[in-house]
């Protein structure tokens, strides 16, 4: 077998081979493997290369990202795929606002503009709907809202709750569709006592709420769609996991130069 036709190696060499140590470059591969997938199970299975090589270089490790494709692809470590779903809407619409925001998810700021809306999760015990405020400034969660029923609370709730935990700004910018929950007297109501402009899609346009779409993308696809609950309370409870723990703390963002909500927030002002 360790004729030319089939090793192509010589008797001596094969017995060597076998005995020798690990090259340089292969310890240096297997030390970087541990760290990878430590990466990889930390952000629940969901980082692709990028973000794990993003992890790689602020432990200090100097290696490429080709590197890290080649390891992690070499032991299986492979992120899950994006799937999207929209939540529907057949309530009656009532006051229906311009679009001001225009596609343009850019802030100077914080509590600049904010983007919202909601989505629903299914737990054994029926809905769980989901309300959520994003500052598109750091792409951060700033609040939401976990109700059995989609009413106007839901969003209201979520909503007051923002305003509450940010301090009540100035000139501020909310974004959403023409959902009839947003539509509301009541949550119209609220938005005027705090002179918030308000600002929604085109009829039928995900495009004009995409930051949005992308974070409730992220939820389902890292989190709640491979779940199976038995319970509300069990969702409620993954879902603030989600946000709280590894989203805004953690979860590395393309458009923030691949660093999270809360850390890019914290270094722009300077903190």
């Amino acid at each position: 077998m360790c004729g030319a036709l089939v090793l192509r190696t010589s008797r001596s060499g094969f017995p060597a081979w076998l005995t020798r140590s690990p090259s340089a470059r292969a310890r240096a591969d297997a030390s970087l493997t541990e760290r990878i997938r430590a990466s990889f199970l930390l952000s629940d299975r969901t980082y692709g290369a990028r973000r794990v090589w993003r992890d790689m270089l602020e432990e200090g490790f100097v290696c490429g990202l080709h590197r890290i494709e080649r390891l992690m692809r070499l032991h299986g470590l492979r992120a899950r795929p994006r799937r999207r779903q929209l939540p529907k809407d057949t309530g009656v619409r009532s006051v229906i606002a311009p679009n001001v925001l225009e596609r343009d998810f850019a802030a100077d700021g914080p509590n600049r503009k904010w983007v919202a809306d909601f989505t629903y999760i299914w737990t054994a015990e029926g809905w769980l709907y989901l309300a959520v405020v994003l500052d598109l400034f750091a792409r951060r969660v700033v609040r939401w809202s976990m109700k059995n029923a989609m009413t106007a609370d839901l969003v209201t709730d979520a909503l007051v709750m923002a305003i509450w935990r940010r301090g009540k700004p100035d000139e501020l910018l909310h974004h959403s569709d023409q959902g009839s929950r947003y539509t509301s007297e009541q949550f119209q109501r609220l938005m005027a006592d705090h002179g918030i402009t308000c600002s929604m899609s085109q009829s039928g346009n995900v495009w004009d709420n995409a930051a949005m779409e992308s974070f409730f993308s992220s939820l389902k696809t890292e989190r709640t769609a491979r779940k199976v609950y038995r319970t509300r309370d069990q969702a409620r409870a993954d879902v603030f996991d989600y946000i709280e723990r590894f989203y805004n703390p953690r979860r590395r963002h393309s458009t923030l130069d691949y660093m999270s909500p809360m850390a890019y927030e914290k270094r722009a002002m300077g903190a």
